[in-house]
């Protein structure tokens, strides 16, 4: 009797030992896509990118790059846009960018039109300059 319970738990163990190294064959023979989506998940969950504004001329539009040059005060930016922010700029327009930068490369997120600040005060001087209406003329009352 204690020969055949050696043997069961001799045919036993190696059955639990070549378990264990077909499980670590088929490890390393497979390709572990899980590790690779747990890696991009926390680049995902990176904080929001910063967005920065600029506020200058636009020097160049590049319609192949889809990108425009806009001269702020510190110093020429490179911002690329999509295609319908490019159609409405054009060389010696002034506007106002808010981009965020990302792996080196800037991105608009919005392109304005600057309102020069003579533009601002003419605004009002037009309401002012308007010709008032003129009083109703009471009729003359009698005695």
């Amino acid at each position: 009797m204690k020969k055949a319970l050696a043997l069961i738990v001799a045919v036993l163990f190696v059955f639990a030992v070549a378990s264990v190294s077909f499980a670590a064959e088929e490890k390393k023979a497979a390709p572990a896509p899980a590790p690779a989506e747990k890696k991009a998940a926390p680049a995902e969950k990176k904080a929001p990118a910063k967005i920065t504004q600029v506020t200058g001329e636009v020097t160049a539009v590049d319609v192949a790059a889809k990108t425009i040059t806009v001269k702020g005060k510190k110093g020429d930016v490179v911002i690329a846009v999509d295609e319908k922010m490019m159609k409405d700029c054009k060389a010696g327009d002034k506007v106002v960018v808010k981009y965020t930068t990302a792996d080196g490369k800037n991105t608009a997120k919005s392109v304005k039109k600057a309102v020069a600040k003579a533009e601002k005060k003419a605004e009002p001087e037009k309401k002012a300059a308007e010709p008032a209406k003129p009083a109703e003329k009471k009729p003359a009352e009698k005695k």
